[in-house]
């Protein structure tokens, strides 16, 4: 199922996100609108902003605020990817030059930090001390995972402990802000924003796990990236964890030299590592089990086709190869 088919039952909310980020993402500066648009053009999956729209709407919210914040996750989205290729060193993402490549990195990085206090303008505007709260402590977490990220590059000796914290404080975390301002808007309790985080964190990370994967198995053309580009930064991923961990010794040392030196050079080698030791099905399983949890959590909410939407997005997060 395309993510075109799953968000129908959303379409009308999603157009509305689609002009408010039009509408919010007007400068006088010219450069700040071309590489804006640039990287909102350049498209997505829009899963975060569409989580916040399925769980507000599954608890019959009524009213504008969720078109608002959903705008705003995907703006704090965007300025994460923008500082993020920068960091990286990417040229290319959702098979486009990244803005880095298009504009130069200073570009990249200041567009990004407009797009974070265009976001924080916009949460102010919402007039709700519990929805501020929520995306200052999710955009401060995010920021720590890339810097816990940054520790782990080239760093061999990373535990799957190491990693996990990594994703779910950089990726799963604006997840789980989302699903709670959904819970937020629609009037929940403390427990349940809390059973609706979980759902978010566990999605999150589902989510990475198999975007993990596919940077050894996608096809470019799909997934928009080069295969490798973990490899090539000296990134510890959950498929290499696992090579080291449990692999022959030799298949284990070459991952090791891999992810100490970086580079693409070795690139084969470690594919074959992987496939010896299953790391990748063994990922997806993991990919699984947290996408079964997201689905547990879900219990929360009342029955209808927005939650359907959610438990079939869970398993989009593990079943797809782009």
């Amino acid at each position: 199922m395309s993510t075109q088919e799953l968000y129908a039952p959303i379409a009308a909310d999603m157009a509305a996100v689609d002009g408010v980020i039009r509408e919010r993402l007007h400068s006088e500066v010219v450069l700040i609108r071309q590489v804006a648009e640039y990287i909102i053009a350049a498209g997505g999956k829009r899963l975060r902003p569409a989580l916040l729209l399925f769980v507000a709407n599954a608890l019959g919210y009524r009213g504008t605020h969720h078109h608002e914040l959903a705008a705003v996750v995907e703006f704090i989205h965007t300025a994460t990817l923008l500082h993020d290729d920068v960091v990286d060193e990417s040229s290319l993402r959702r098979g486009n030059s990244t803005a880095n490549a298009m504009f130069g990195n200073a570009a990249a990085v200041l567009v990004g930090d407009f797009l974070y206090s265009r976001s924080f303008q916009m949460m102010v505007g919402v007039n709700d001390m519990r929805v501020m709260r929520v995306l200052a402590d999710a955009t401060n977490v995010i920021a720590e995972g890339e810097v816990l990220q940054l520790l782990n590059v080239r760093n061999a000796d990373a535990s799957v402990e190491d990693y996990l914290r990594v994703i779910r404080y950089k990726t799963a975390m604006l997840f789980e802000a989302a699903a709670r301002l959904g819970g937020i808007l629609g009037g929940l309790d403390e427990a349940g924003q809390e059973q609706l985080a979980a759902f978010g964190r566990h999605l999150g990370t589902a989510f990475q796990l198999v975007d993990d994967v596919l940077d050894y198995s996608g096809d470019e053309a799909s997934t928009g990236k080069h295969l490798g580009d973990d490899l090539a930064e000296g990134k510890p991923t959950l498929p290499l964890i696992h090579v080291i961990q449990h692999g022959a010794p030799e298949h284990a040392a070459a991952v090791r030299a891999a992810i100490e030196h970086g580079g693409r050079d070795s690139f084969p080698q470690v594919i074959a590592a992987i496939r010896a030791t299953d790391a990748l099905e063994r990922t997806r399983a993991a990919a699984r089990a947290e996408a079964d949890a997201a689905k547990s959590a879900l219990s929360v909410l009342p029955p209808s086709l927005f939650k359907q939407a959610l438990l079939q997005l869970s398993d989009f997060a593990v079943a797809r190869d782009h």
